[in-house]
């Protein structure tokens, strides 16, 4: 018998990633829900397989559409796992929810998950970037997503959350140029939040009040040396660099840009 779980996975164009994600749950939760942002490839054909409850919703944001799912389809558990289509579970997280969940005290109403990061095939260990943690276990109509452009994080609206020990993997198969620009999008919608007062998590809130641009350089020298980012070798020379200084400096270049050109937002 199947664990009596939803999972809700968002999708868009992720052919190359969906059935990693949906064989790591099938045999185990009971509905597994699929929210595409009409997606173009394989994903829809291959998501049929191991599911028939697809729904497509056009996308503006992830704090949005995960938001929309809660609200306007009907799930049929008390209990909801949010995944990413590259992501999918330990086994050993498998057991460890399922064992949690059967014997939850009653005022816990989320659970916090690990996240270990592969990126090029190499687990990225260092850094600041592990261990990471996410509430993505929650009790239905407990949770929402935050409103965000960026960095939306899900929060409960009552009772206390938990923290589970094993890991979820995020493993994302999809070339550096289609990484490079996801995170070119992500820079824009992160420069509207920060233009907007809305940082999310405090360290960003210090991490903005630093001088613009050399704060990148100075966050990566931090994240790469002093957190020890070297150790996770050349992809992770890549990764850190990349996603700890370019990113960051392409962030306010586009907060300058913003600014200059006193862009509506």
């Amino acid at each position: 018998m199947k664990f009596p779980l939803s999972v809700i996975i968002l999708t868009f164009n992720e052919e190359l990633n969906i059935e990693n994600c949906l064989k790591n749950v099938a045999g185990w939760a009971n509905e597994i829900i699929v929210v595409d942002s009409f997606s173009g490839d394989k994903t829809l054909a291959i998501a049929k397989k191991y599911t028939d409850k697809i729904v497509k919703h056009t996308f503006v944001n992830q704090a949005e559409q995960f938001n929309w799912a809660l609200d306007n389809i009907k799930i049929k558990n008390d209990w909801i796992l949010r995944l990413d289509a590259d992501e999918y579970l330990t086994e050993e997280l498998k057991a460890e929810i399922t064992e949690k969940l059967e014997n939850r005290p009653d005022d816990i109403n989320g659970y916090y998950m690990k996240r270990r990061v592969y990126f090029m095939g190499r687990f990225i260990k260092h850094g600041g970037y592990y261990p990471k943690w996410f509430l993505r276990l929650f009790r239905r109509e407990k949770a929402h997503s935050e409103e965000r452009e960026m960095d939306e994080h899900l929060v409960l609206s009552e009772g206390e959350a938990g923290w589970l020990k094993n890991d979820f993997v995020d493993d994302n198969k999809k070339d550096l140029s289609w990484w490079t620009e996801k995170h070119n999008n992500y820079s824009t919608r992160e420069a509207k939040d920060v233009i907007k007062g809305n940082y999310g998590v405090r360290k960003k809130m210090f991490y903005y009040k630093l001088p613009p641009f050399c704060r990148a350089f100075c966050f990566f020298v931090y994240r790469y040396f002093f957190l020890l980012g070297f150790l996770d070798g050349k992809e992770g020379l890549i990764f850190h660099f990349l996603q700890g200084f370019w990113y960051r400096f392409l962030v306010d270049a586009k907060i300058h840009e913003i600014r200059k050109q006193k862009i509506n937002l």
